[in-house]
Order: structure tokens, then C-alpha cells, then sequence
């Protein structure tokens, strides 16, 4: 299937020269979302994961279809003061400023083996983010898993270490 197809793209949203990436239309699409949630699973089987994670808030709607498939949990990654329990938080760099995520302190056992799903690999920031919180809780990330991946902006030079799947890819 062309998942191409079913994103639409976004003139000057949400700022002027952005051309946004729109994962809203794979969504609305039943046949398009079951086949990129496959995919993703697809991916996830043979590498023994024990847990989902995903960043709020296109995480989640990535990756907890995944793990119901797979039979298996999801932990949420989310900005301060979202998570009811004790977490542990993360800091990291953007390009004109900071920001912070979040998980539970309980949500990965040391030694889980974690796939982190998310929407969109951009600049790298947040999914950085997400791999330091596993693994500071004792996890092992064993994937990263994108609908979109966008090329010029190369994220994946942060997270080269880990395996990725990105269902689509952009250069421009």
C-alpha cells in the first residue's frame, strides 16, 4: 500500500516555510492505519518486545494499536506534570530553547525490551528523549518505530544506534 497517498500536506503550518506533515488522513482511513499499525507490528514481532513506548501525544496513537496487536502493555512519555504518579523526567535541547518529558517511574522493569513508537522522526529531540528515560528506568530499546521519517532534518544521526522503521520517508 502507498501510505503517500493518505498524508496530506500542510503549507506554512504551524509557521511560516513549514510544510506539515498531516498524519491525520492515514488516521481518518481504516485500510491505510490497519496497514501502518501492521507494519509497525510486523517489525516489533521478531525483536521480543515486552512494552510499548510513545511520546505524547502521536505516540499513543501510534503506538498503543501496536502493542494491543501484539498483546503486550504501552507506557506514555508526556510533558511535566501530565502523570498522576512519581516519574522521572528528561531535559533536552531544541533549537531555540528546552523542553521536558516524563514517564512513570514504574512504567519499564529493568531489562524489558522496549520499542518507541511515535508519528514523526524529525530532528531526533524527543525520540532522544524517550530512549534516555527507558533506559535510565533499565530498559532496552530494541526498535523505534516512524510513520514518517523526514530526511533533510536527519534525526536519525542522534539515534543511530538503534534500529528504525519509518513507513515514509522525505527528503525535501
Amino acid at each position: 500500500m502507498n501510505l503517500r497517498q493518505y498524508v496530506s500536506e500542510v503549507e506554512n503550518w504551524p509557521k511560516p516555510g513549514v510544510q506539515f506533515k498531516d498524519i491525520t488522513t492515514i488516521m481518518d482511513n481504516g485500510e491505510a492505519f490497519g496497514y501502518a499499525v501492521d507494519q509497525i507490528a510486523k517489525f516489533a514481532e521478531d525483536k521480543d518486545v515486552d512494552i510499548i513506548v510513545g511520546p505524547e501525544a502521536r505516540g499513543f496513537i501510534i503506538g498503543c494499536p501496536v502493542a494491543y496487536k501484539l498483546g503486550i502493555g504501552f507506557a506514555p512519555v508526556r510533558k511535566p506534570n501530565k502523570l498522576p504518579r512519581e516519574t522521572i523526567s528528561y531535559e533536552y535541547d531544541l533549537e531555540y530553547g528546552t523542553n521536558t518529558l516524563e514517564i512513570h517511574k514504574d512504567a519499564i522493569k529493568k531489562g524489558q525490551r522496549v520499542l518507541i513508537t511515535d508519528d514523526l522522526l524529525a530532528t531526533g529531540g524527543t525520540i532522544e528523549a524517550a530512549i534516555h528515560l527507558v533506559e535510565e528506568l533499565g530498559g532496552i530499546v530494541v526498535g523505534l518505530a516512524f510513520l514518517i521519517e523526514l530526511n533533510y532534518l536527519n534525526g536519525r544521526d542522534k539515534i543511530k544506534d538503534y534500529e528504525i522503521i519509518s513507513l515514509l520517508e522525505y527528503n525535501e
